[in-house]
């Protein structure tokens, strides 16, 4: 069984946000819910209340609260 690799439909774009504010980061996927891991550099992120991590279907969303200059 050949397995279809999961690619992005719509990436990241970079985005600006006022320093403590939240941002939402958004990606598209090929297929819906799969697997995404979201890494700053090496380090992967973990939901925290910091970071929270949300999917629907094909649509796989970060938002950061309280950004820092360190997220970008």
């Amino acid at each position: 069984v050949l397995a279809v690799p999961v690619l992005f439909k719509q990436g990241l774009e970079n985005t600006e946000v006022e320093e403590g504010k939240p941002v939402s980061l958004r990606c598209e996927l090929t297929k819906a819910d799969a697997t995404v891991v979201w890494k700053k550099g090496e380090a992967t992120l973990q939901a925290s209340a910091k970071y929270e991590m949300k999917q629907k279907g094909t649509v796989a969303e970060l938002v950061i609260h309280n950004t820092e200059p360190e997220d970008a």
